[in-house]
């Protein structure tokens, strides 16, 4: 599996029982705090591999860093944040590469492995799939909240830990009890750009059921006060022709379904008839987020607002 199908990482088979899983992604701060930074990007980077039904083995650093104008010691907080979450996976840290830069950037590259048999695409979405979304959705707005010093104490602490929190729970789940046809994991693109990626290599309409999906607390209000990340525009523009609608969205909504995330949740299309045992186990292991979000409604490749 390689760029053809634009899924999170590239799978290489190197035997009957064993692929390889690649993936790349660092960003730059979302938060003040360097080991809230360094959780959050190593969750994001994470978060790909468990988005292609695999586990992480090993992680690389990657860091840009302005040395002449920041403290050696931040670097380093920034590491350890990401060393909590490469350890909280089951993965190790085997090295890794920094430049002088003049704009602070942090990531991972991670290597993980899946079964040749069972690895999760954006490409094999069936009608009639349930599609469940494992975390809510706003994160991208929030963060310009935080950045224009509008968000409070506790809204950052809500938004760090959704964002800072593993997919490994939610995948290793979904991946115990079955039935999974694509699976995508939800950030710069939003909601929709992710969406639209299930559609177009599925070559299936999905219908999105509006009034279902979560919210990150105050995301509807900075909405309506206009705080949208550059982003949302982006994606709007590039992706709006491919949506529909059959009911009237409020436009603070619209623009939440285009906002960016960061380190979002896993958007899993299901067989149907796993979805409700799969929803009852997500919650009792404590991913109360989960929720049926919409489902695979035929051939085509559009997103139908419901």
């Amino acid at each position: 599996m390689g760029i053809e199908t634009a899924d999170d990482a590239g799978v290489y088979k190197l035997t009957d029982e064993i692929a390889l899983i690649q993936t790349v992604d660092f960003l730059t701060p979302m938060v003040d705090d360097p080991f809230h930074f360094g959780q959050i990007a190593a969750a994001n980077a994470l978060s790909d591999i468990y988005a292609m039904g695999g586990k992480p083995l090993t992680a690389m650093n990657l860091m840009g860093f302005p040395v002449n104008v920041l403290d050696l010691s931040v670097l380093n907080t920034i590491i350890r944040g990401g060393l909590e979450k490469i350890h909280e996976s089951g993965a190790i840290l085997v090295g890794g590469h920094s430049v002088d830069d003049q704009e602070l950037k942090y990531g991972l590259s991670v290597t993980g492995v899946v079964h040749p048999d069972s690895i999760w695409s954006n490409a094999g979405a069936k009608t009639g799939d349930k599609i469940i979304l494992t975390k809510p959705i706003g994160l991208g707005v929030i963060n310009t909240a935080i950045k224009a010093e509008m968000a409070s104490d506790e809204e950052i602490k809500n938004a760090v830990g959704i964002m800072s929190r593993l997919n490994r729970i939610s995948s290793e789940l979904i991946a115990q009890i079955g039935g999974v046809h694509a699976c995508t994991d939800v950030t710069g693109f939003g909601l929709i750009g992710h969406l639209y990626n299930i559609c177009r290599f599925s070559h299936v309409n999905v219908s999105l059921f509006t009034e279902r999906i979560p919210l990150i607390d105050k995301a509807e209000d900075y909405s309506k006060m206009g705080l949208l990340p550059a982003g949302a525009y982006a994606n709007r523009k590039f992706y709006q022709s491919h949506v529909e609608s059959k009911s009237d969205i409020p436009d603070f909504f619209s623009d939440l379904l285009y906002d960016p995330q960061t380190s979002g949740g896993l958007l899993v299309c299901v067989d149907a008839e796993k979805s409700d045992i799969l929803l009852n186990t997500l919650f009792e292991k404590g991913e109360t987020w989960c929720v049926i979000v919409g489902e695979v409604s035929g051939p085509g490749g559009k997103i139908i607002l419901e």
